[in-house]
């Protein structure tokens, strides 16, 4: 999301100012059109060879590739003063352009759990638009002052350079299997310890015997638990270890509620399952799950 909205910011220059790059070079209005038209038309034929980059090149490949020829188009926008360069960098634009915003969707898709799926698009296309929003007053600010050429450099190399980001935020690739595990055991409670589902909240403590020598690769492995659980509805989480037996340790997390907490158990992906089966190998016996409901006045 943050690599997202870098990009999209820096890129909603060439968007922003195109009318006034239109109006530079004549006062037809027709002008606009033909240059709007042939980012169109470049975004089709983007989205036509996509499938074919994507059989030769990872995501994080295209993706990059994309935003980089971007920012080279929005760079030489800044420099012609001429139809017909213009409508080519906007032709090519338009297919990079596609690139991005098409990959990009398909990993927020393939990535996201059915129960989540909504909310997880809402907060995409809140990132997405609120970065060109914010992105078209900057730069319209920027040219106001300094001129539409300046600012279309500058928003150009900010797109160019954004693609080093993918150093160290690293895109997923598409395909993962977000299919639901529902494997977990429903808990066996007495039914006068739950007036309501809406009862809570609940603490859940699972009580791990992790195999000796192996207790650095259980917390590591535990830790990437802790993102499972709390996308899955956790709002705290801890691992803490027993002090009276060393190779114990004990993993805690509330739930706001007893149904939110049985809807974690319908919410764990194929995906997941080789963090827990990471977790698992390092244990001696079934971890041992307590359900602790907190007692009000």
């Amino acid at each position: 999301m943050v690599r997202t909205g870098i990009v999209t910011f820096f890129a909603s220059g060439l968007l922003a100012l195109l009318p006034s790059v239109a109006h530079q070079v004549s006062k037809n209005p027709m002008i606009y059109g033909l240059l709007l038209g042939c980012f169109g038309i470049g975004a089709v034929a983007g989205a036509i060879v996509m499938q074919r980059a994507r059989a030769k090149w990872s995501a994080e490949r295209v993706i990059s590739g994309g935003v980089f020829v971007f920012g080279i188009c929005t760079l030489s926008t800044s420099l012609w003063r001429l139809v017909p360069p213009l409508a080519l960098s906007m032709l090519i634009g338009g297919g990079a352009w596609i690139l991005f915003v098409s990959l990009f969707s398909v990993i927020v898709l393939n990535h996201t759990p059915g129960w989540v799926r909504a909310r997880v698009l809402a907060v995409s296309m809140l990132v997405f638009q609120g970065a060109m929003a914010a992105g078209s007053a900057v730069w319209g600010a920027v040219a106001n002052r300094a001129g539409v050429q300046i600012s279309l450099m500058w928003a150009g190399a900010g797109v160019a350079l954004s693609t080093s980001l993918g150093l160290f935020l690293k895109l997923p690739e598409p395909t993962v299997d977000v299919t639901p595990w529902v494997h977990w055991r429903q808990p066996t409670i007495l039914r006068d310890n739950v007036t309501d589902d809406d009862s809570g909240p609940i603490l859940v403590t699972v009580e791990y015997i992790v195999e000796p020598g192996k207790e650095a690769e259980f917390i590591k492995a535990i830790r990437k638990y802790e993102r499972i659980r709390r996308r899955d509805g956790a709002y705290r989480w801890g691992i803490f270890q027993d002090l009276e037996g060393s190779d114990c340790y004990v993993e805690t997390f509330l739930v706001i509620s007893w149904a939110e907490h049985l809807r974690q158990h319908e919410r764990l992906t194929l995906a997941d399952r080789k963090i827990e089966e990471r977790v698992h190998s390092c244990v001696r016996a079934e971890p041992k799950v307590r359900h602790l409901m907190y007692v009000d006045d």
